[in-house]
């Protein structure tokens, strides 16, 4: 059916009987314009469709901030884009699908951040204390909208399955850091570099959720992380 449109369009002539040989050219015809579309101009729609993805994040987190996540509504994403409800389902199936995205980046900043670390001749502890001290300074300035993506799991990868390659890539750079410590004999060697990444994984997250939802009271969350960045490197001594 789609060739046969195809041929309608290039033609004012009414479409060719079945088999002639200008049915086999439209044929042809048609096939060369599918091979096209996959060019240049399908480059420029996704080209295109990224930016407008880029564009409904961003839209959303400034709204997040400063109207705080409950109190913004799809509508209000979309009349501030000038968009319509179902462009904005055709890139999220919900407000909260737009909060799982925050968290993947998340990830793949803190990925990109231990990257640089393991580029570095410093030593295990500075890394880390680094690492961590940026991480906090970034959570403790965007408050309302971490405390959003906590409550609603948008960093859990067991609530959301489609961040565990996200946050797999991040942990699994942590963990070549401690390995790396362990080799400079600044690590101990008395647990798996597998349990050491998981025990200082597990301190920061319960830090930030216990910030996130005031559940011990008012402190500063940089100073938290920074007391559990000591303990674990305390702890981790050989």
């Amino acid at each position: 059916m789609g060739r046969a449109k195809t041929a309608v369009r290039r033609s004012p002539l009414p479409s060719p009987a079945s088999g002639s040989v200008n049915e086999r050219e439209a044929k042809k015809k048609g096939s060369g314009n599918k091979t096209s579309g996959q060019g240049p101009m399908a480059g420029l729609r996704e080209r295109k469709k990224a930016r407008l993805r880029q564009q409904i994040v961003e839209t959303a987190l400034h709204l997040f901030r400063r109207r705080g996540y409950e109190n913004t509504r799809i509508d209000d994403i979309v009349q501030t884009l000038e968009i319509s409800q179902p462009t904005f389902f055709r890139y999220f199936p919900s407000k909260d699908a737009v909060l799982r995205e925050v968290g993947r980046r998340a990830f793949a900043r803190q990925a990109e951040s231990l990257k640089s670390e393991l580029s570095t001749k410093a030593t295990t502890e500075q890394r880390l204390r680094r690492f961590y001290e940026t991480l906090g300074n970034v959570t403790e300035v965007g408050r309302p909208l971490w405390q959003a993506v906590i409550l609603a799991g948008a960093m859990d990868p067991v609530r959301s399955p489609e961040l565990r390659g996200a946050e797999a890539a991040a942990v699994s750079l942590l963990r070549e850091i401690i390995a790396e410590g362990q080799r400079n004999g600044e690590i101990t060697l008395d647990f798996p570099v597998v349990h050491l990444a998981e025990f200082m994984e597990g301190l920061f997250n319960t830090v930030v959720r216990q910030w996130a939802v005031d559940l011990t009271g008012p402190h500063k969350l940089t100073e938290r992380v920074r007391n559990a960045v000591e303990f674990f490197l305390r702890g981790a001594k050989p």
